[in-house]
């Protein structure tokens, strides 16, 4: 049973980790349904740690621009200290915010936000269309917005996303670097937890299963970003902000019906 819940939990952040619907709703919404308890120290592990798999596939897949210069690893360094600095300071805050109906309310909102961002960018041009043109001013602003991420369902792809919108990006530029953001955000985040629950992630029996949803992830994560850049350049993101609404609107019904524990920690 293990390996199976490792299999569905990697395809659902595959296919959650890079789309702007908040892929820690999506895993928690995932695990309910799979009857795992989020008490268990090993599935809160791995929830984190199988984030790694898909952040691989960003490396796989943009390999050849990471290789070209310093210049985009320092704009990504300077997106990343405003993430890493709040994180550091107002963690212990933070995790009081692990609560269902915060979820709930920031996918809603997320949700509302992109279509009005899209609604008021109709028919405008953007400035800012290769990574190339994106500034270190512009990097740290995206990295400024992209914390906001650290409120469970806001989403980390959506936030930077939104914020690469906002500041004159295109919508392939905003995705395709709030992509290789990921990279130091989730590889600090992943890091960390290996540190810290090394003894537990090392067992034997839970190895496998963390292998296998580290794997599935990866593989998913190249099929979603290849679909979504394909997707956006012929389509805007409300489809995304309605989705959200509805998932949002979902797991207050599910609060409600008391299928998923909304006034309890995830």
């Amino acid at each position: 049973m293990e390996i199976l819940n490792a299999i569905i939990l990697g395809i659902v952040e595959g296919l959650s980790e890079f789309l702007p619907i908040s892929s820690t709703g999506h895993m928690i919404l995932a695990s309910s349904i799979l009857k795992i308890s989020l008490d268990d120290e090993f599935w809160q592990s791995f929830l984190i740690i199988v984030q790694l798999g898909s952040i691989l596939a960003v490396l796989f897949l943009f390999w050849q621009r990471l290789t070209k210069g310093l210049e985009i690893w320092l704009k990504l360094a300077v997106a990343f200290v405003p993430t890493g600095l709040i994180g550091l300071f107002v963690y212990p805050f933070i995790k009081e915010l692990f609560n269902g109906y915060i979820v709930a309310f920031m996918l809603i909102l997320g949700g509302f936000v992109f279509i009005f961002i899209e609604n008021s960018h109709k028919g405008k041009a953007y400035a800012i269309t290769s990574l190339e043109q994106i500034g270190i001013k512009q990097a740290f602003f995206i990295g400024l917005i992209q914390s906001l991420a650290l409120i469970p369902g806001t989403s980390r792809s959506g936030a930077s996303i939104i914020g690469g919108l906002i500041l004159g990006l295109n919508r392939k530029c905003a995705a395709e670097f709030s992509f290789l953001l990921a990279l130091p955000t989730m590889f600090v985040a992943t890091g960390y937890k290996l540190y810290k629950d090394y003894e537990i992630l090392s067992s034997q029996e839970h190895i496998i299963p963390l292998l296998i949803g580290f794997v599935v992830a990866f593989f998913v994560a190249i099929f979603v970003i290849k679909f979504f850049l394909n997707f956006i350049a012929k389509f805007s993101f409300v489809p995304f902000g309605i989705y959200r609404i509805l998932l949002g609107i979902l797991f207050l019904f599910l609060f409600y019906e008391q299928i998923l524990p909304a006034n309890k920690p995830f």
